[in-house]
């Protein structure tokens, strides 16, 4: 998959721009608050749905502008296709080549990019929400089912914790609603532990080869998926049924509580380095380390799954890698599409298309 064609107008400092791109390497090369980080992040929608900066689309609209308009033409093994996304006043606008489409879901796993960013070098040491975050999205860009499930679960959660949050402040409660919504619950977390648990299983088996490769062979990197389900269970309905034991046994402790302790929504992805735990005992060179080897595996699963590489978008994590480490990224990265940002000392990359960035305005 590579995109071959970004247009955008009064997104963020964005007044208008319509820049093609190469196949190889593509570097957005500028100093600070030009741009670069706004283009990687509109193409960045169409992989996601949302902006991983921003949580309301009203924030990405420049400043004096009535919205904004993005356009993507991109090139996969169904052919060329195009992509658009536009936001005035309260109303949004998504088509997909051509054609009006209702919802963000529709548009979910038609355009699909691996991201980079210097808030992923967290993703060792942060809270489990970060890594949770990481495997929702990376499992919604290969399954785009999956987001539905984990809606569902959402709701299913929401409606759960509001019942137990009433009988903790002494309310009465259906004892008989809130199995329901447990009964409910079970069936939901049950996806979503069989597609995590399937995750990374094939997110290791990459990761460990490329952080071998990174160190010399000197450490194994290995990704434990950390649920309420102690026991290996490879059967959904299984899962289901122990979620439906979990949920049921410990409801006068949650109703005490008044929140739900059990579930996916806790759930962790445990990373270890020689069999130590790296969130514990890494360096921040291992660290660096594990979370590249983690964002390329991402790219080499996907890969697996749809049979062509997804887009790399790397924003400014150049300037986050010392040189032993950017040059194992920029080596191993030929046969892919990557859209790169970085400022000038950035400018002996070799890139196939090298495009200026200054106030906005790209050329």
């Amino acid at each position: 998959m590579i995109i071959k064609r970004f247009k955008a107008e009064g997104f963020r400092n964005i007044e208008g721009c319509d820049i093609t791109f190469e196949g190889g390497t593509n570097l957005l090369l500028g100093n600070n608050a030009q741009g670069k980080t706004n283009a990687v992040e509109a193409i960045y929608i169409f992989a996601r749905g949302k902006s991983f900066r921003s949580c309301e689309d009203k924030e990405l609209v420049g400043f004096g502008k009535d919205g904004f308009r993005i356009y993507i033409e991109y090139e996969d093994k169904s052919g060329e296709n195009s992509l658009e996304y536009a936001f005035f006043g309260r109303e949004r606008r998504r088509k997909k080549n051509g054609y009006q489409i209702k919802s963000v879901k529709e548009m979910i796993g038609s355009f699909r990019a691996v991201l980079f960013y210097p808030d992923h070098l967290g993703l060792v040491k942060d809270s489990p929400e970060e890594r949770r975050a990481f495997l929702n999205i990376a499992i919604g860009q290969c399954y785009p089912v999956y987001i539905n499930r984990y809606s569902d679960y959402k709701n299913a959660l929401e409606n759960r914790s509001c019942l137990l949050k009433n009988a903790s402040k002494g309310l009465y409660v259906n004892r008989e609603e809130l199995l329901s919504w447990s009964y409910s619950l079970s069936e939901y977390a049950s996806y979503i532990y069989m597609e995590r648990k399937e995750y990374i299983k094939k997110l290791e088996k990459y990761a460990k080869e490329i952080m071998k490769d990174i160190s010399d062979g000197n450490e194994e990197l290995s990704l434990i998926y950390k649920s309420d389900i102690k026991e290996d269970v490879d059967k959904r309905e299984d899962a289901a049924r122990e979620y439906k034991r979990i949920f049921t046994e410990e409801i006068d402790r949650e109703m005490i509580v008044g929140s739900s302790l059990f579930g996916p929504h806790r759930d962790d992805m445990d990373i270890l380095i020689n069999g130590r735990s790296a969130r514990h005992f890494a360096s921040q060179g291992q660290q660096r380390s594990t979370v590249l080897s983690i964002k390329l595996a991402e790219g080499e699963v996907n890969r697996e799954i749809y049979g062509e590489y997804p887009v790399f978008l790397f924003d400014d994590v150049l300037s986050e890698l010392d040189s032993k480490r950017k040059k194992y990224l920029l080596s191993g990265i030929k046969d892919k599409q990557i859209i790169m940002s970085g400022c000038e000392n950035d400018s002996d990359i070799k890139a196939d298309k090298i495009i200026e960035v200054n106030m906005g305005v790209f050329k």
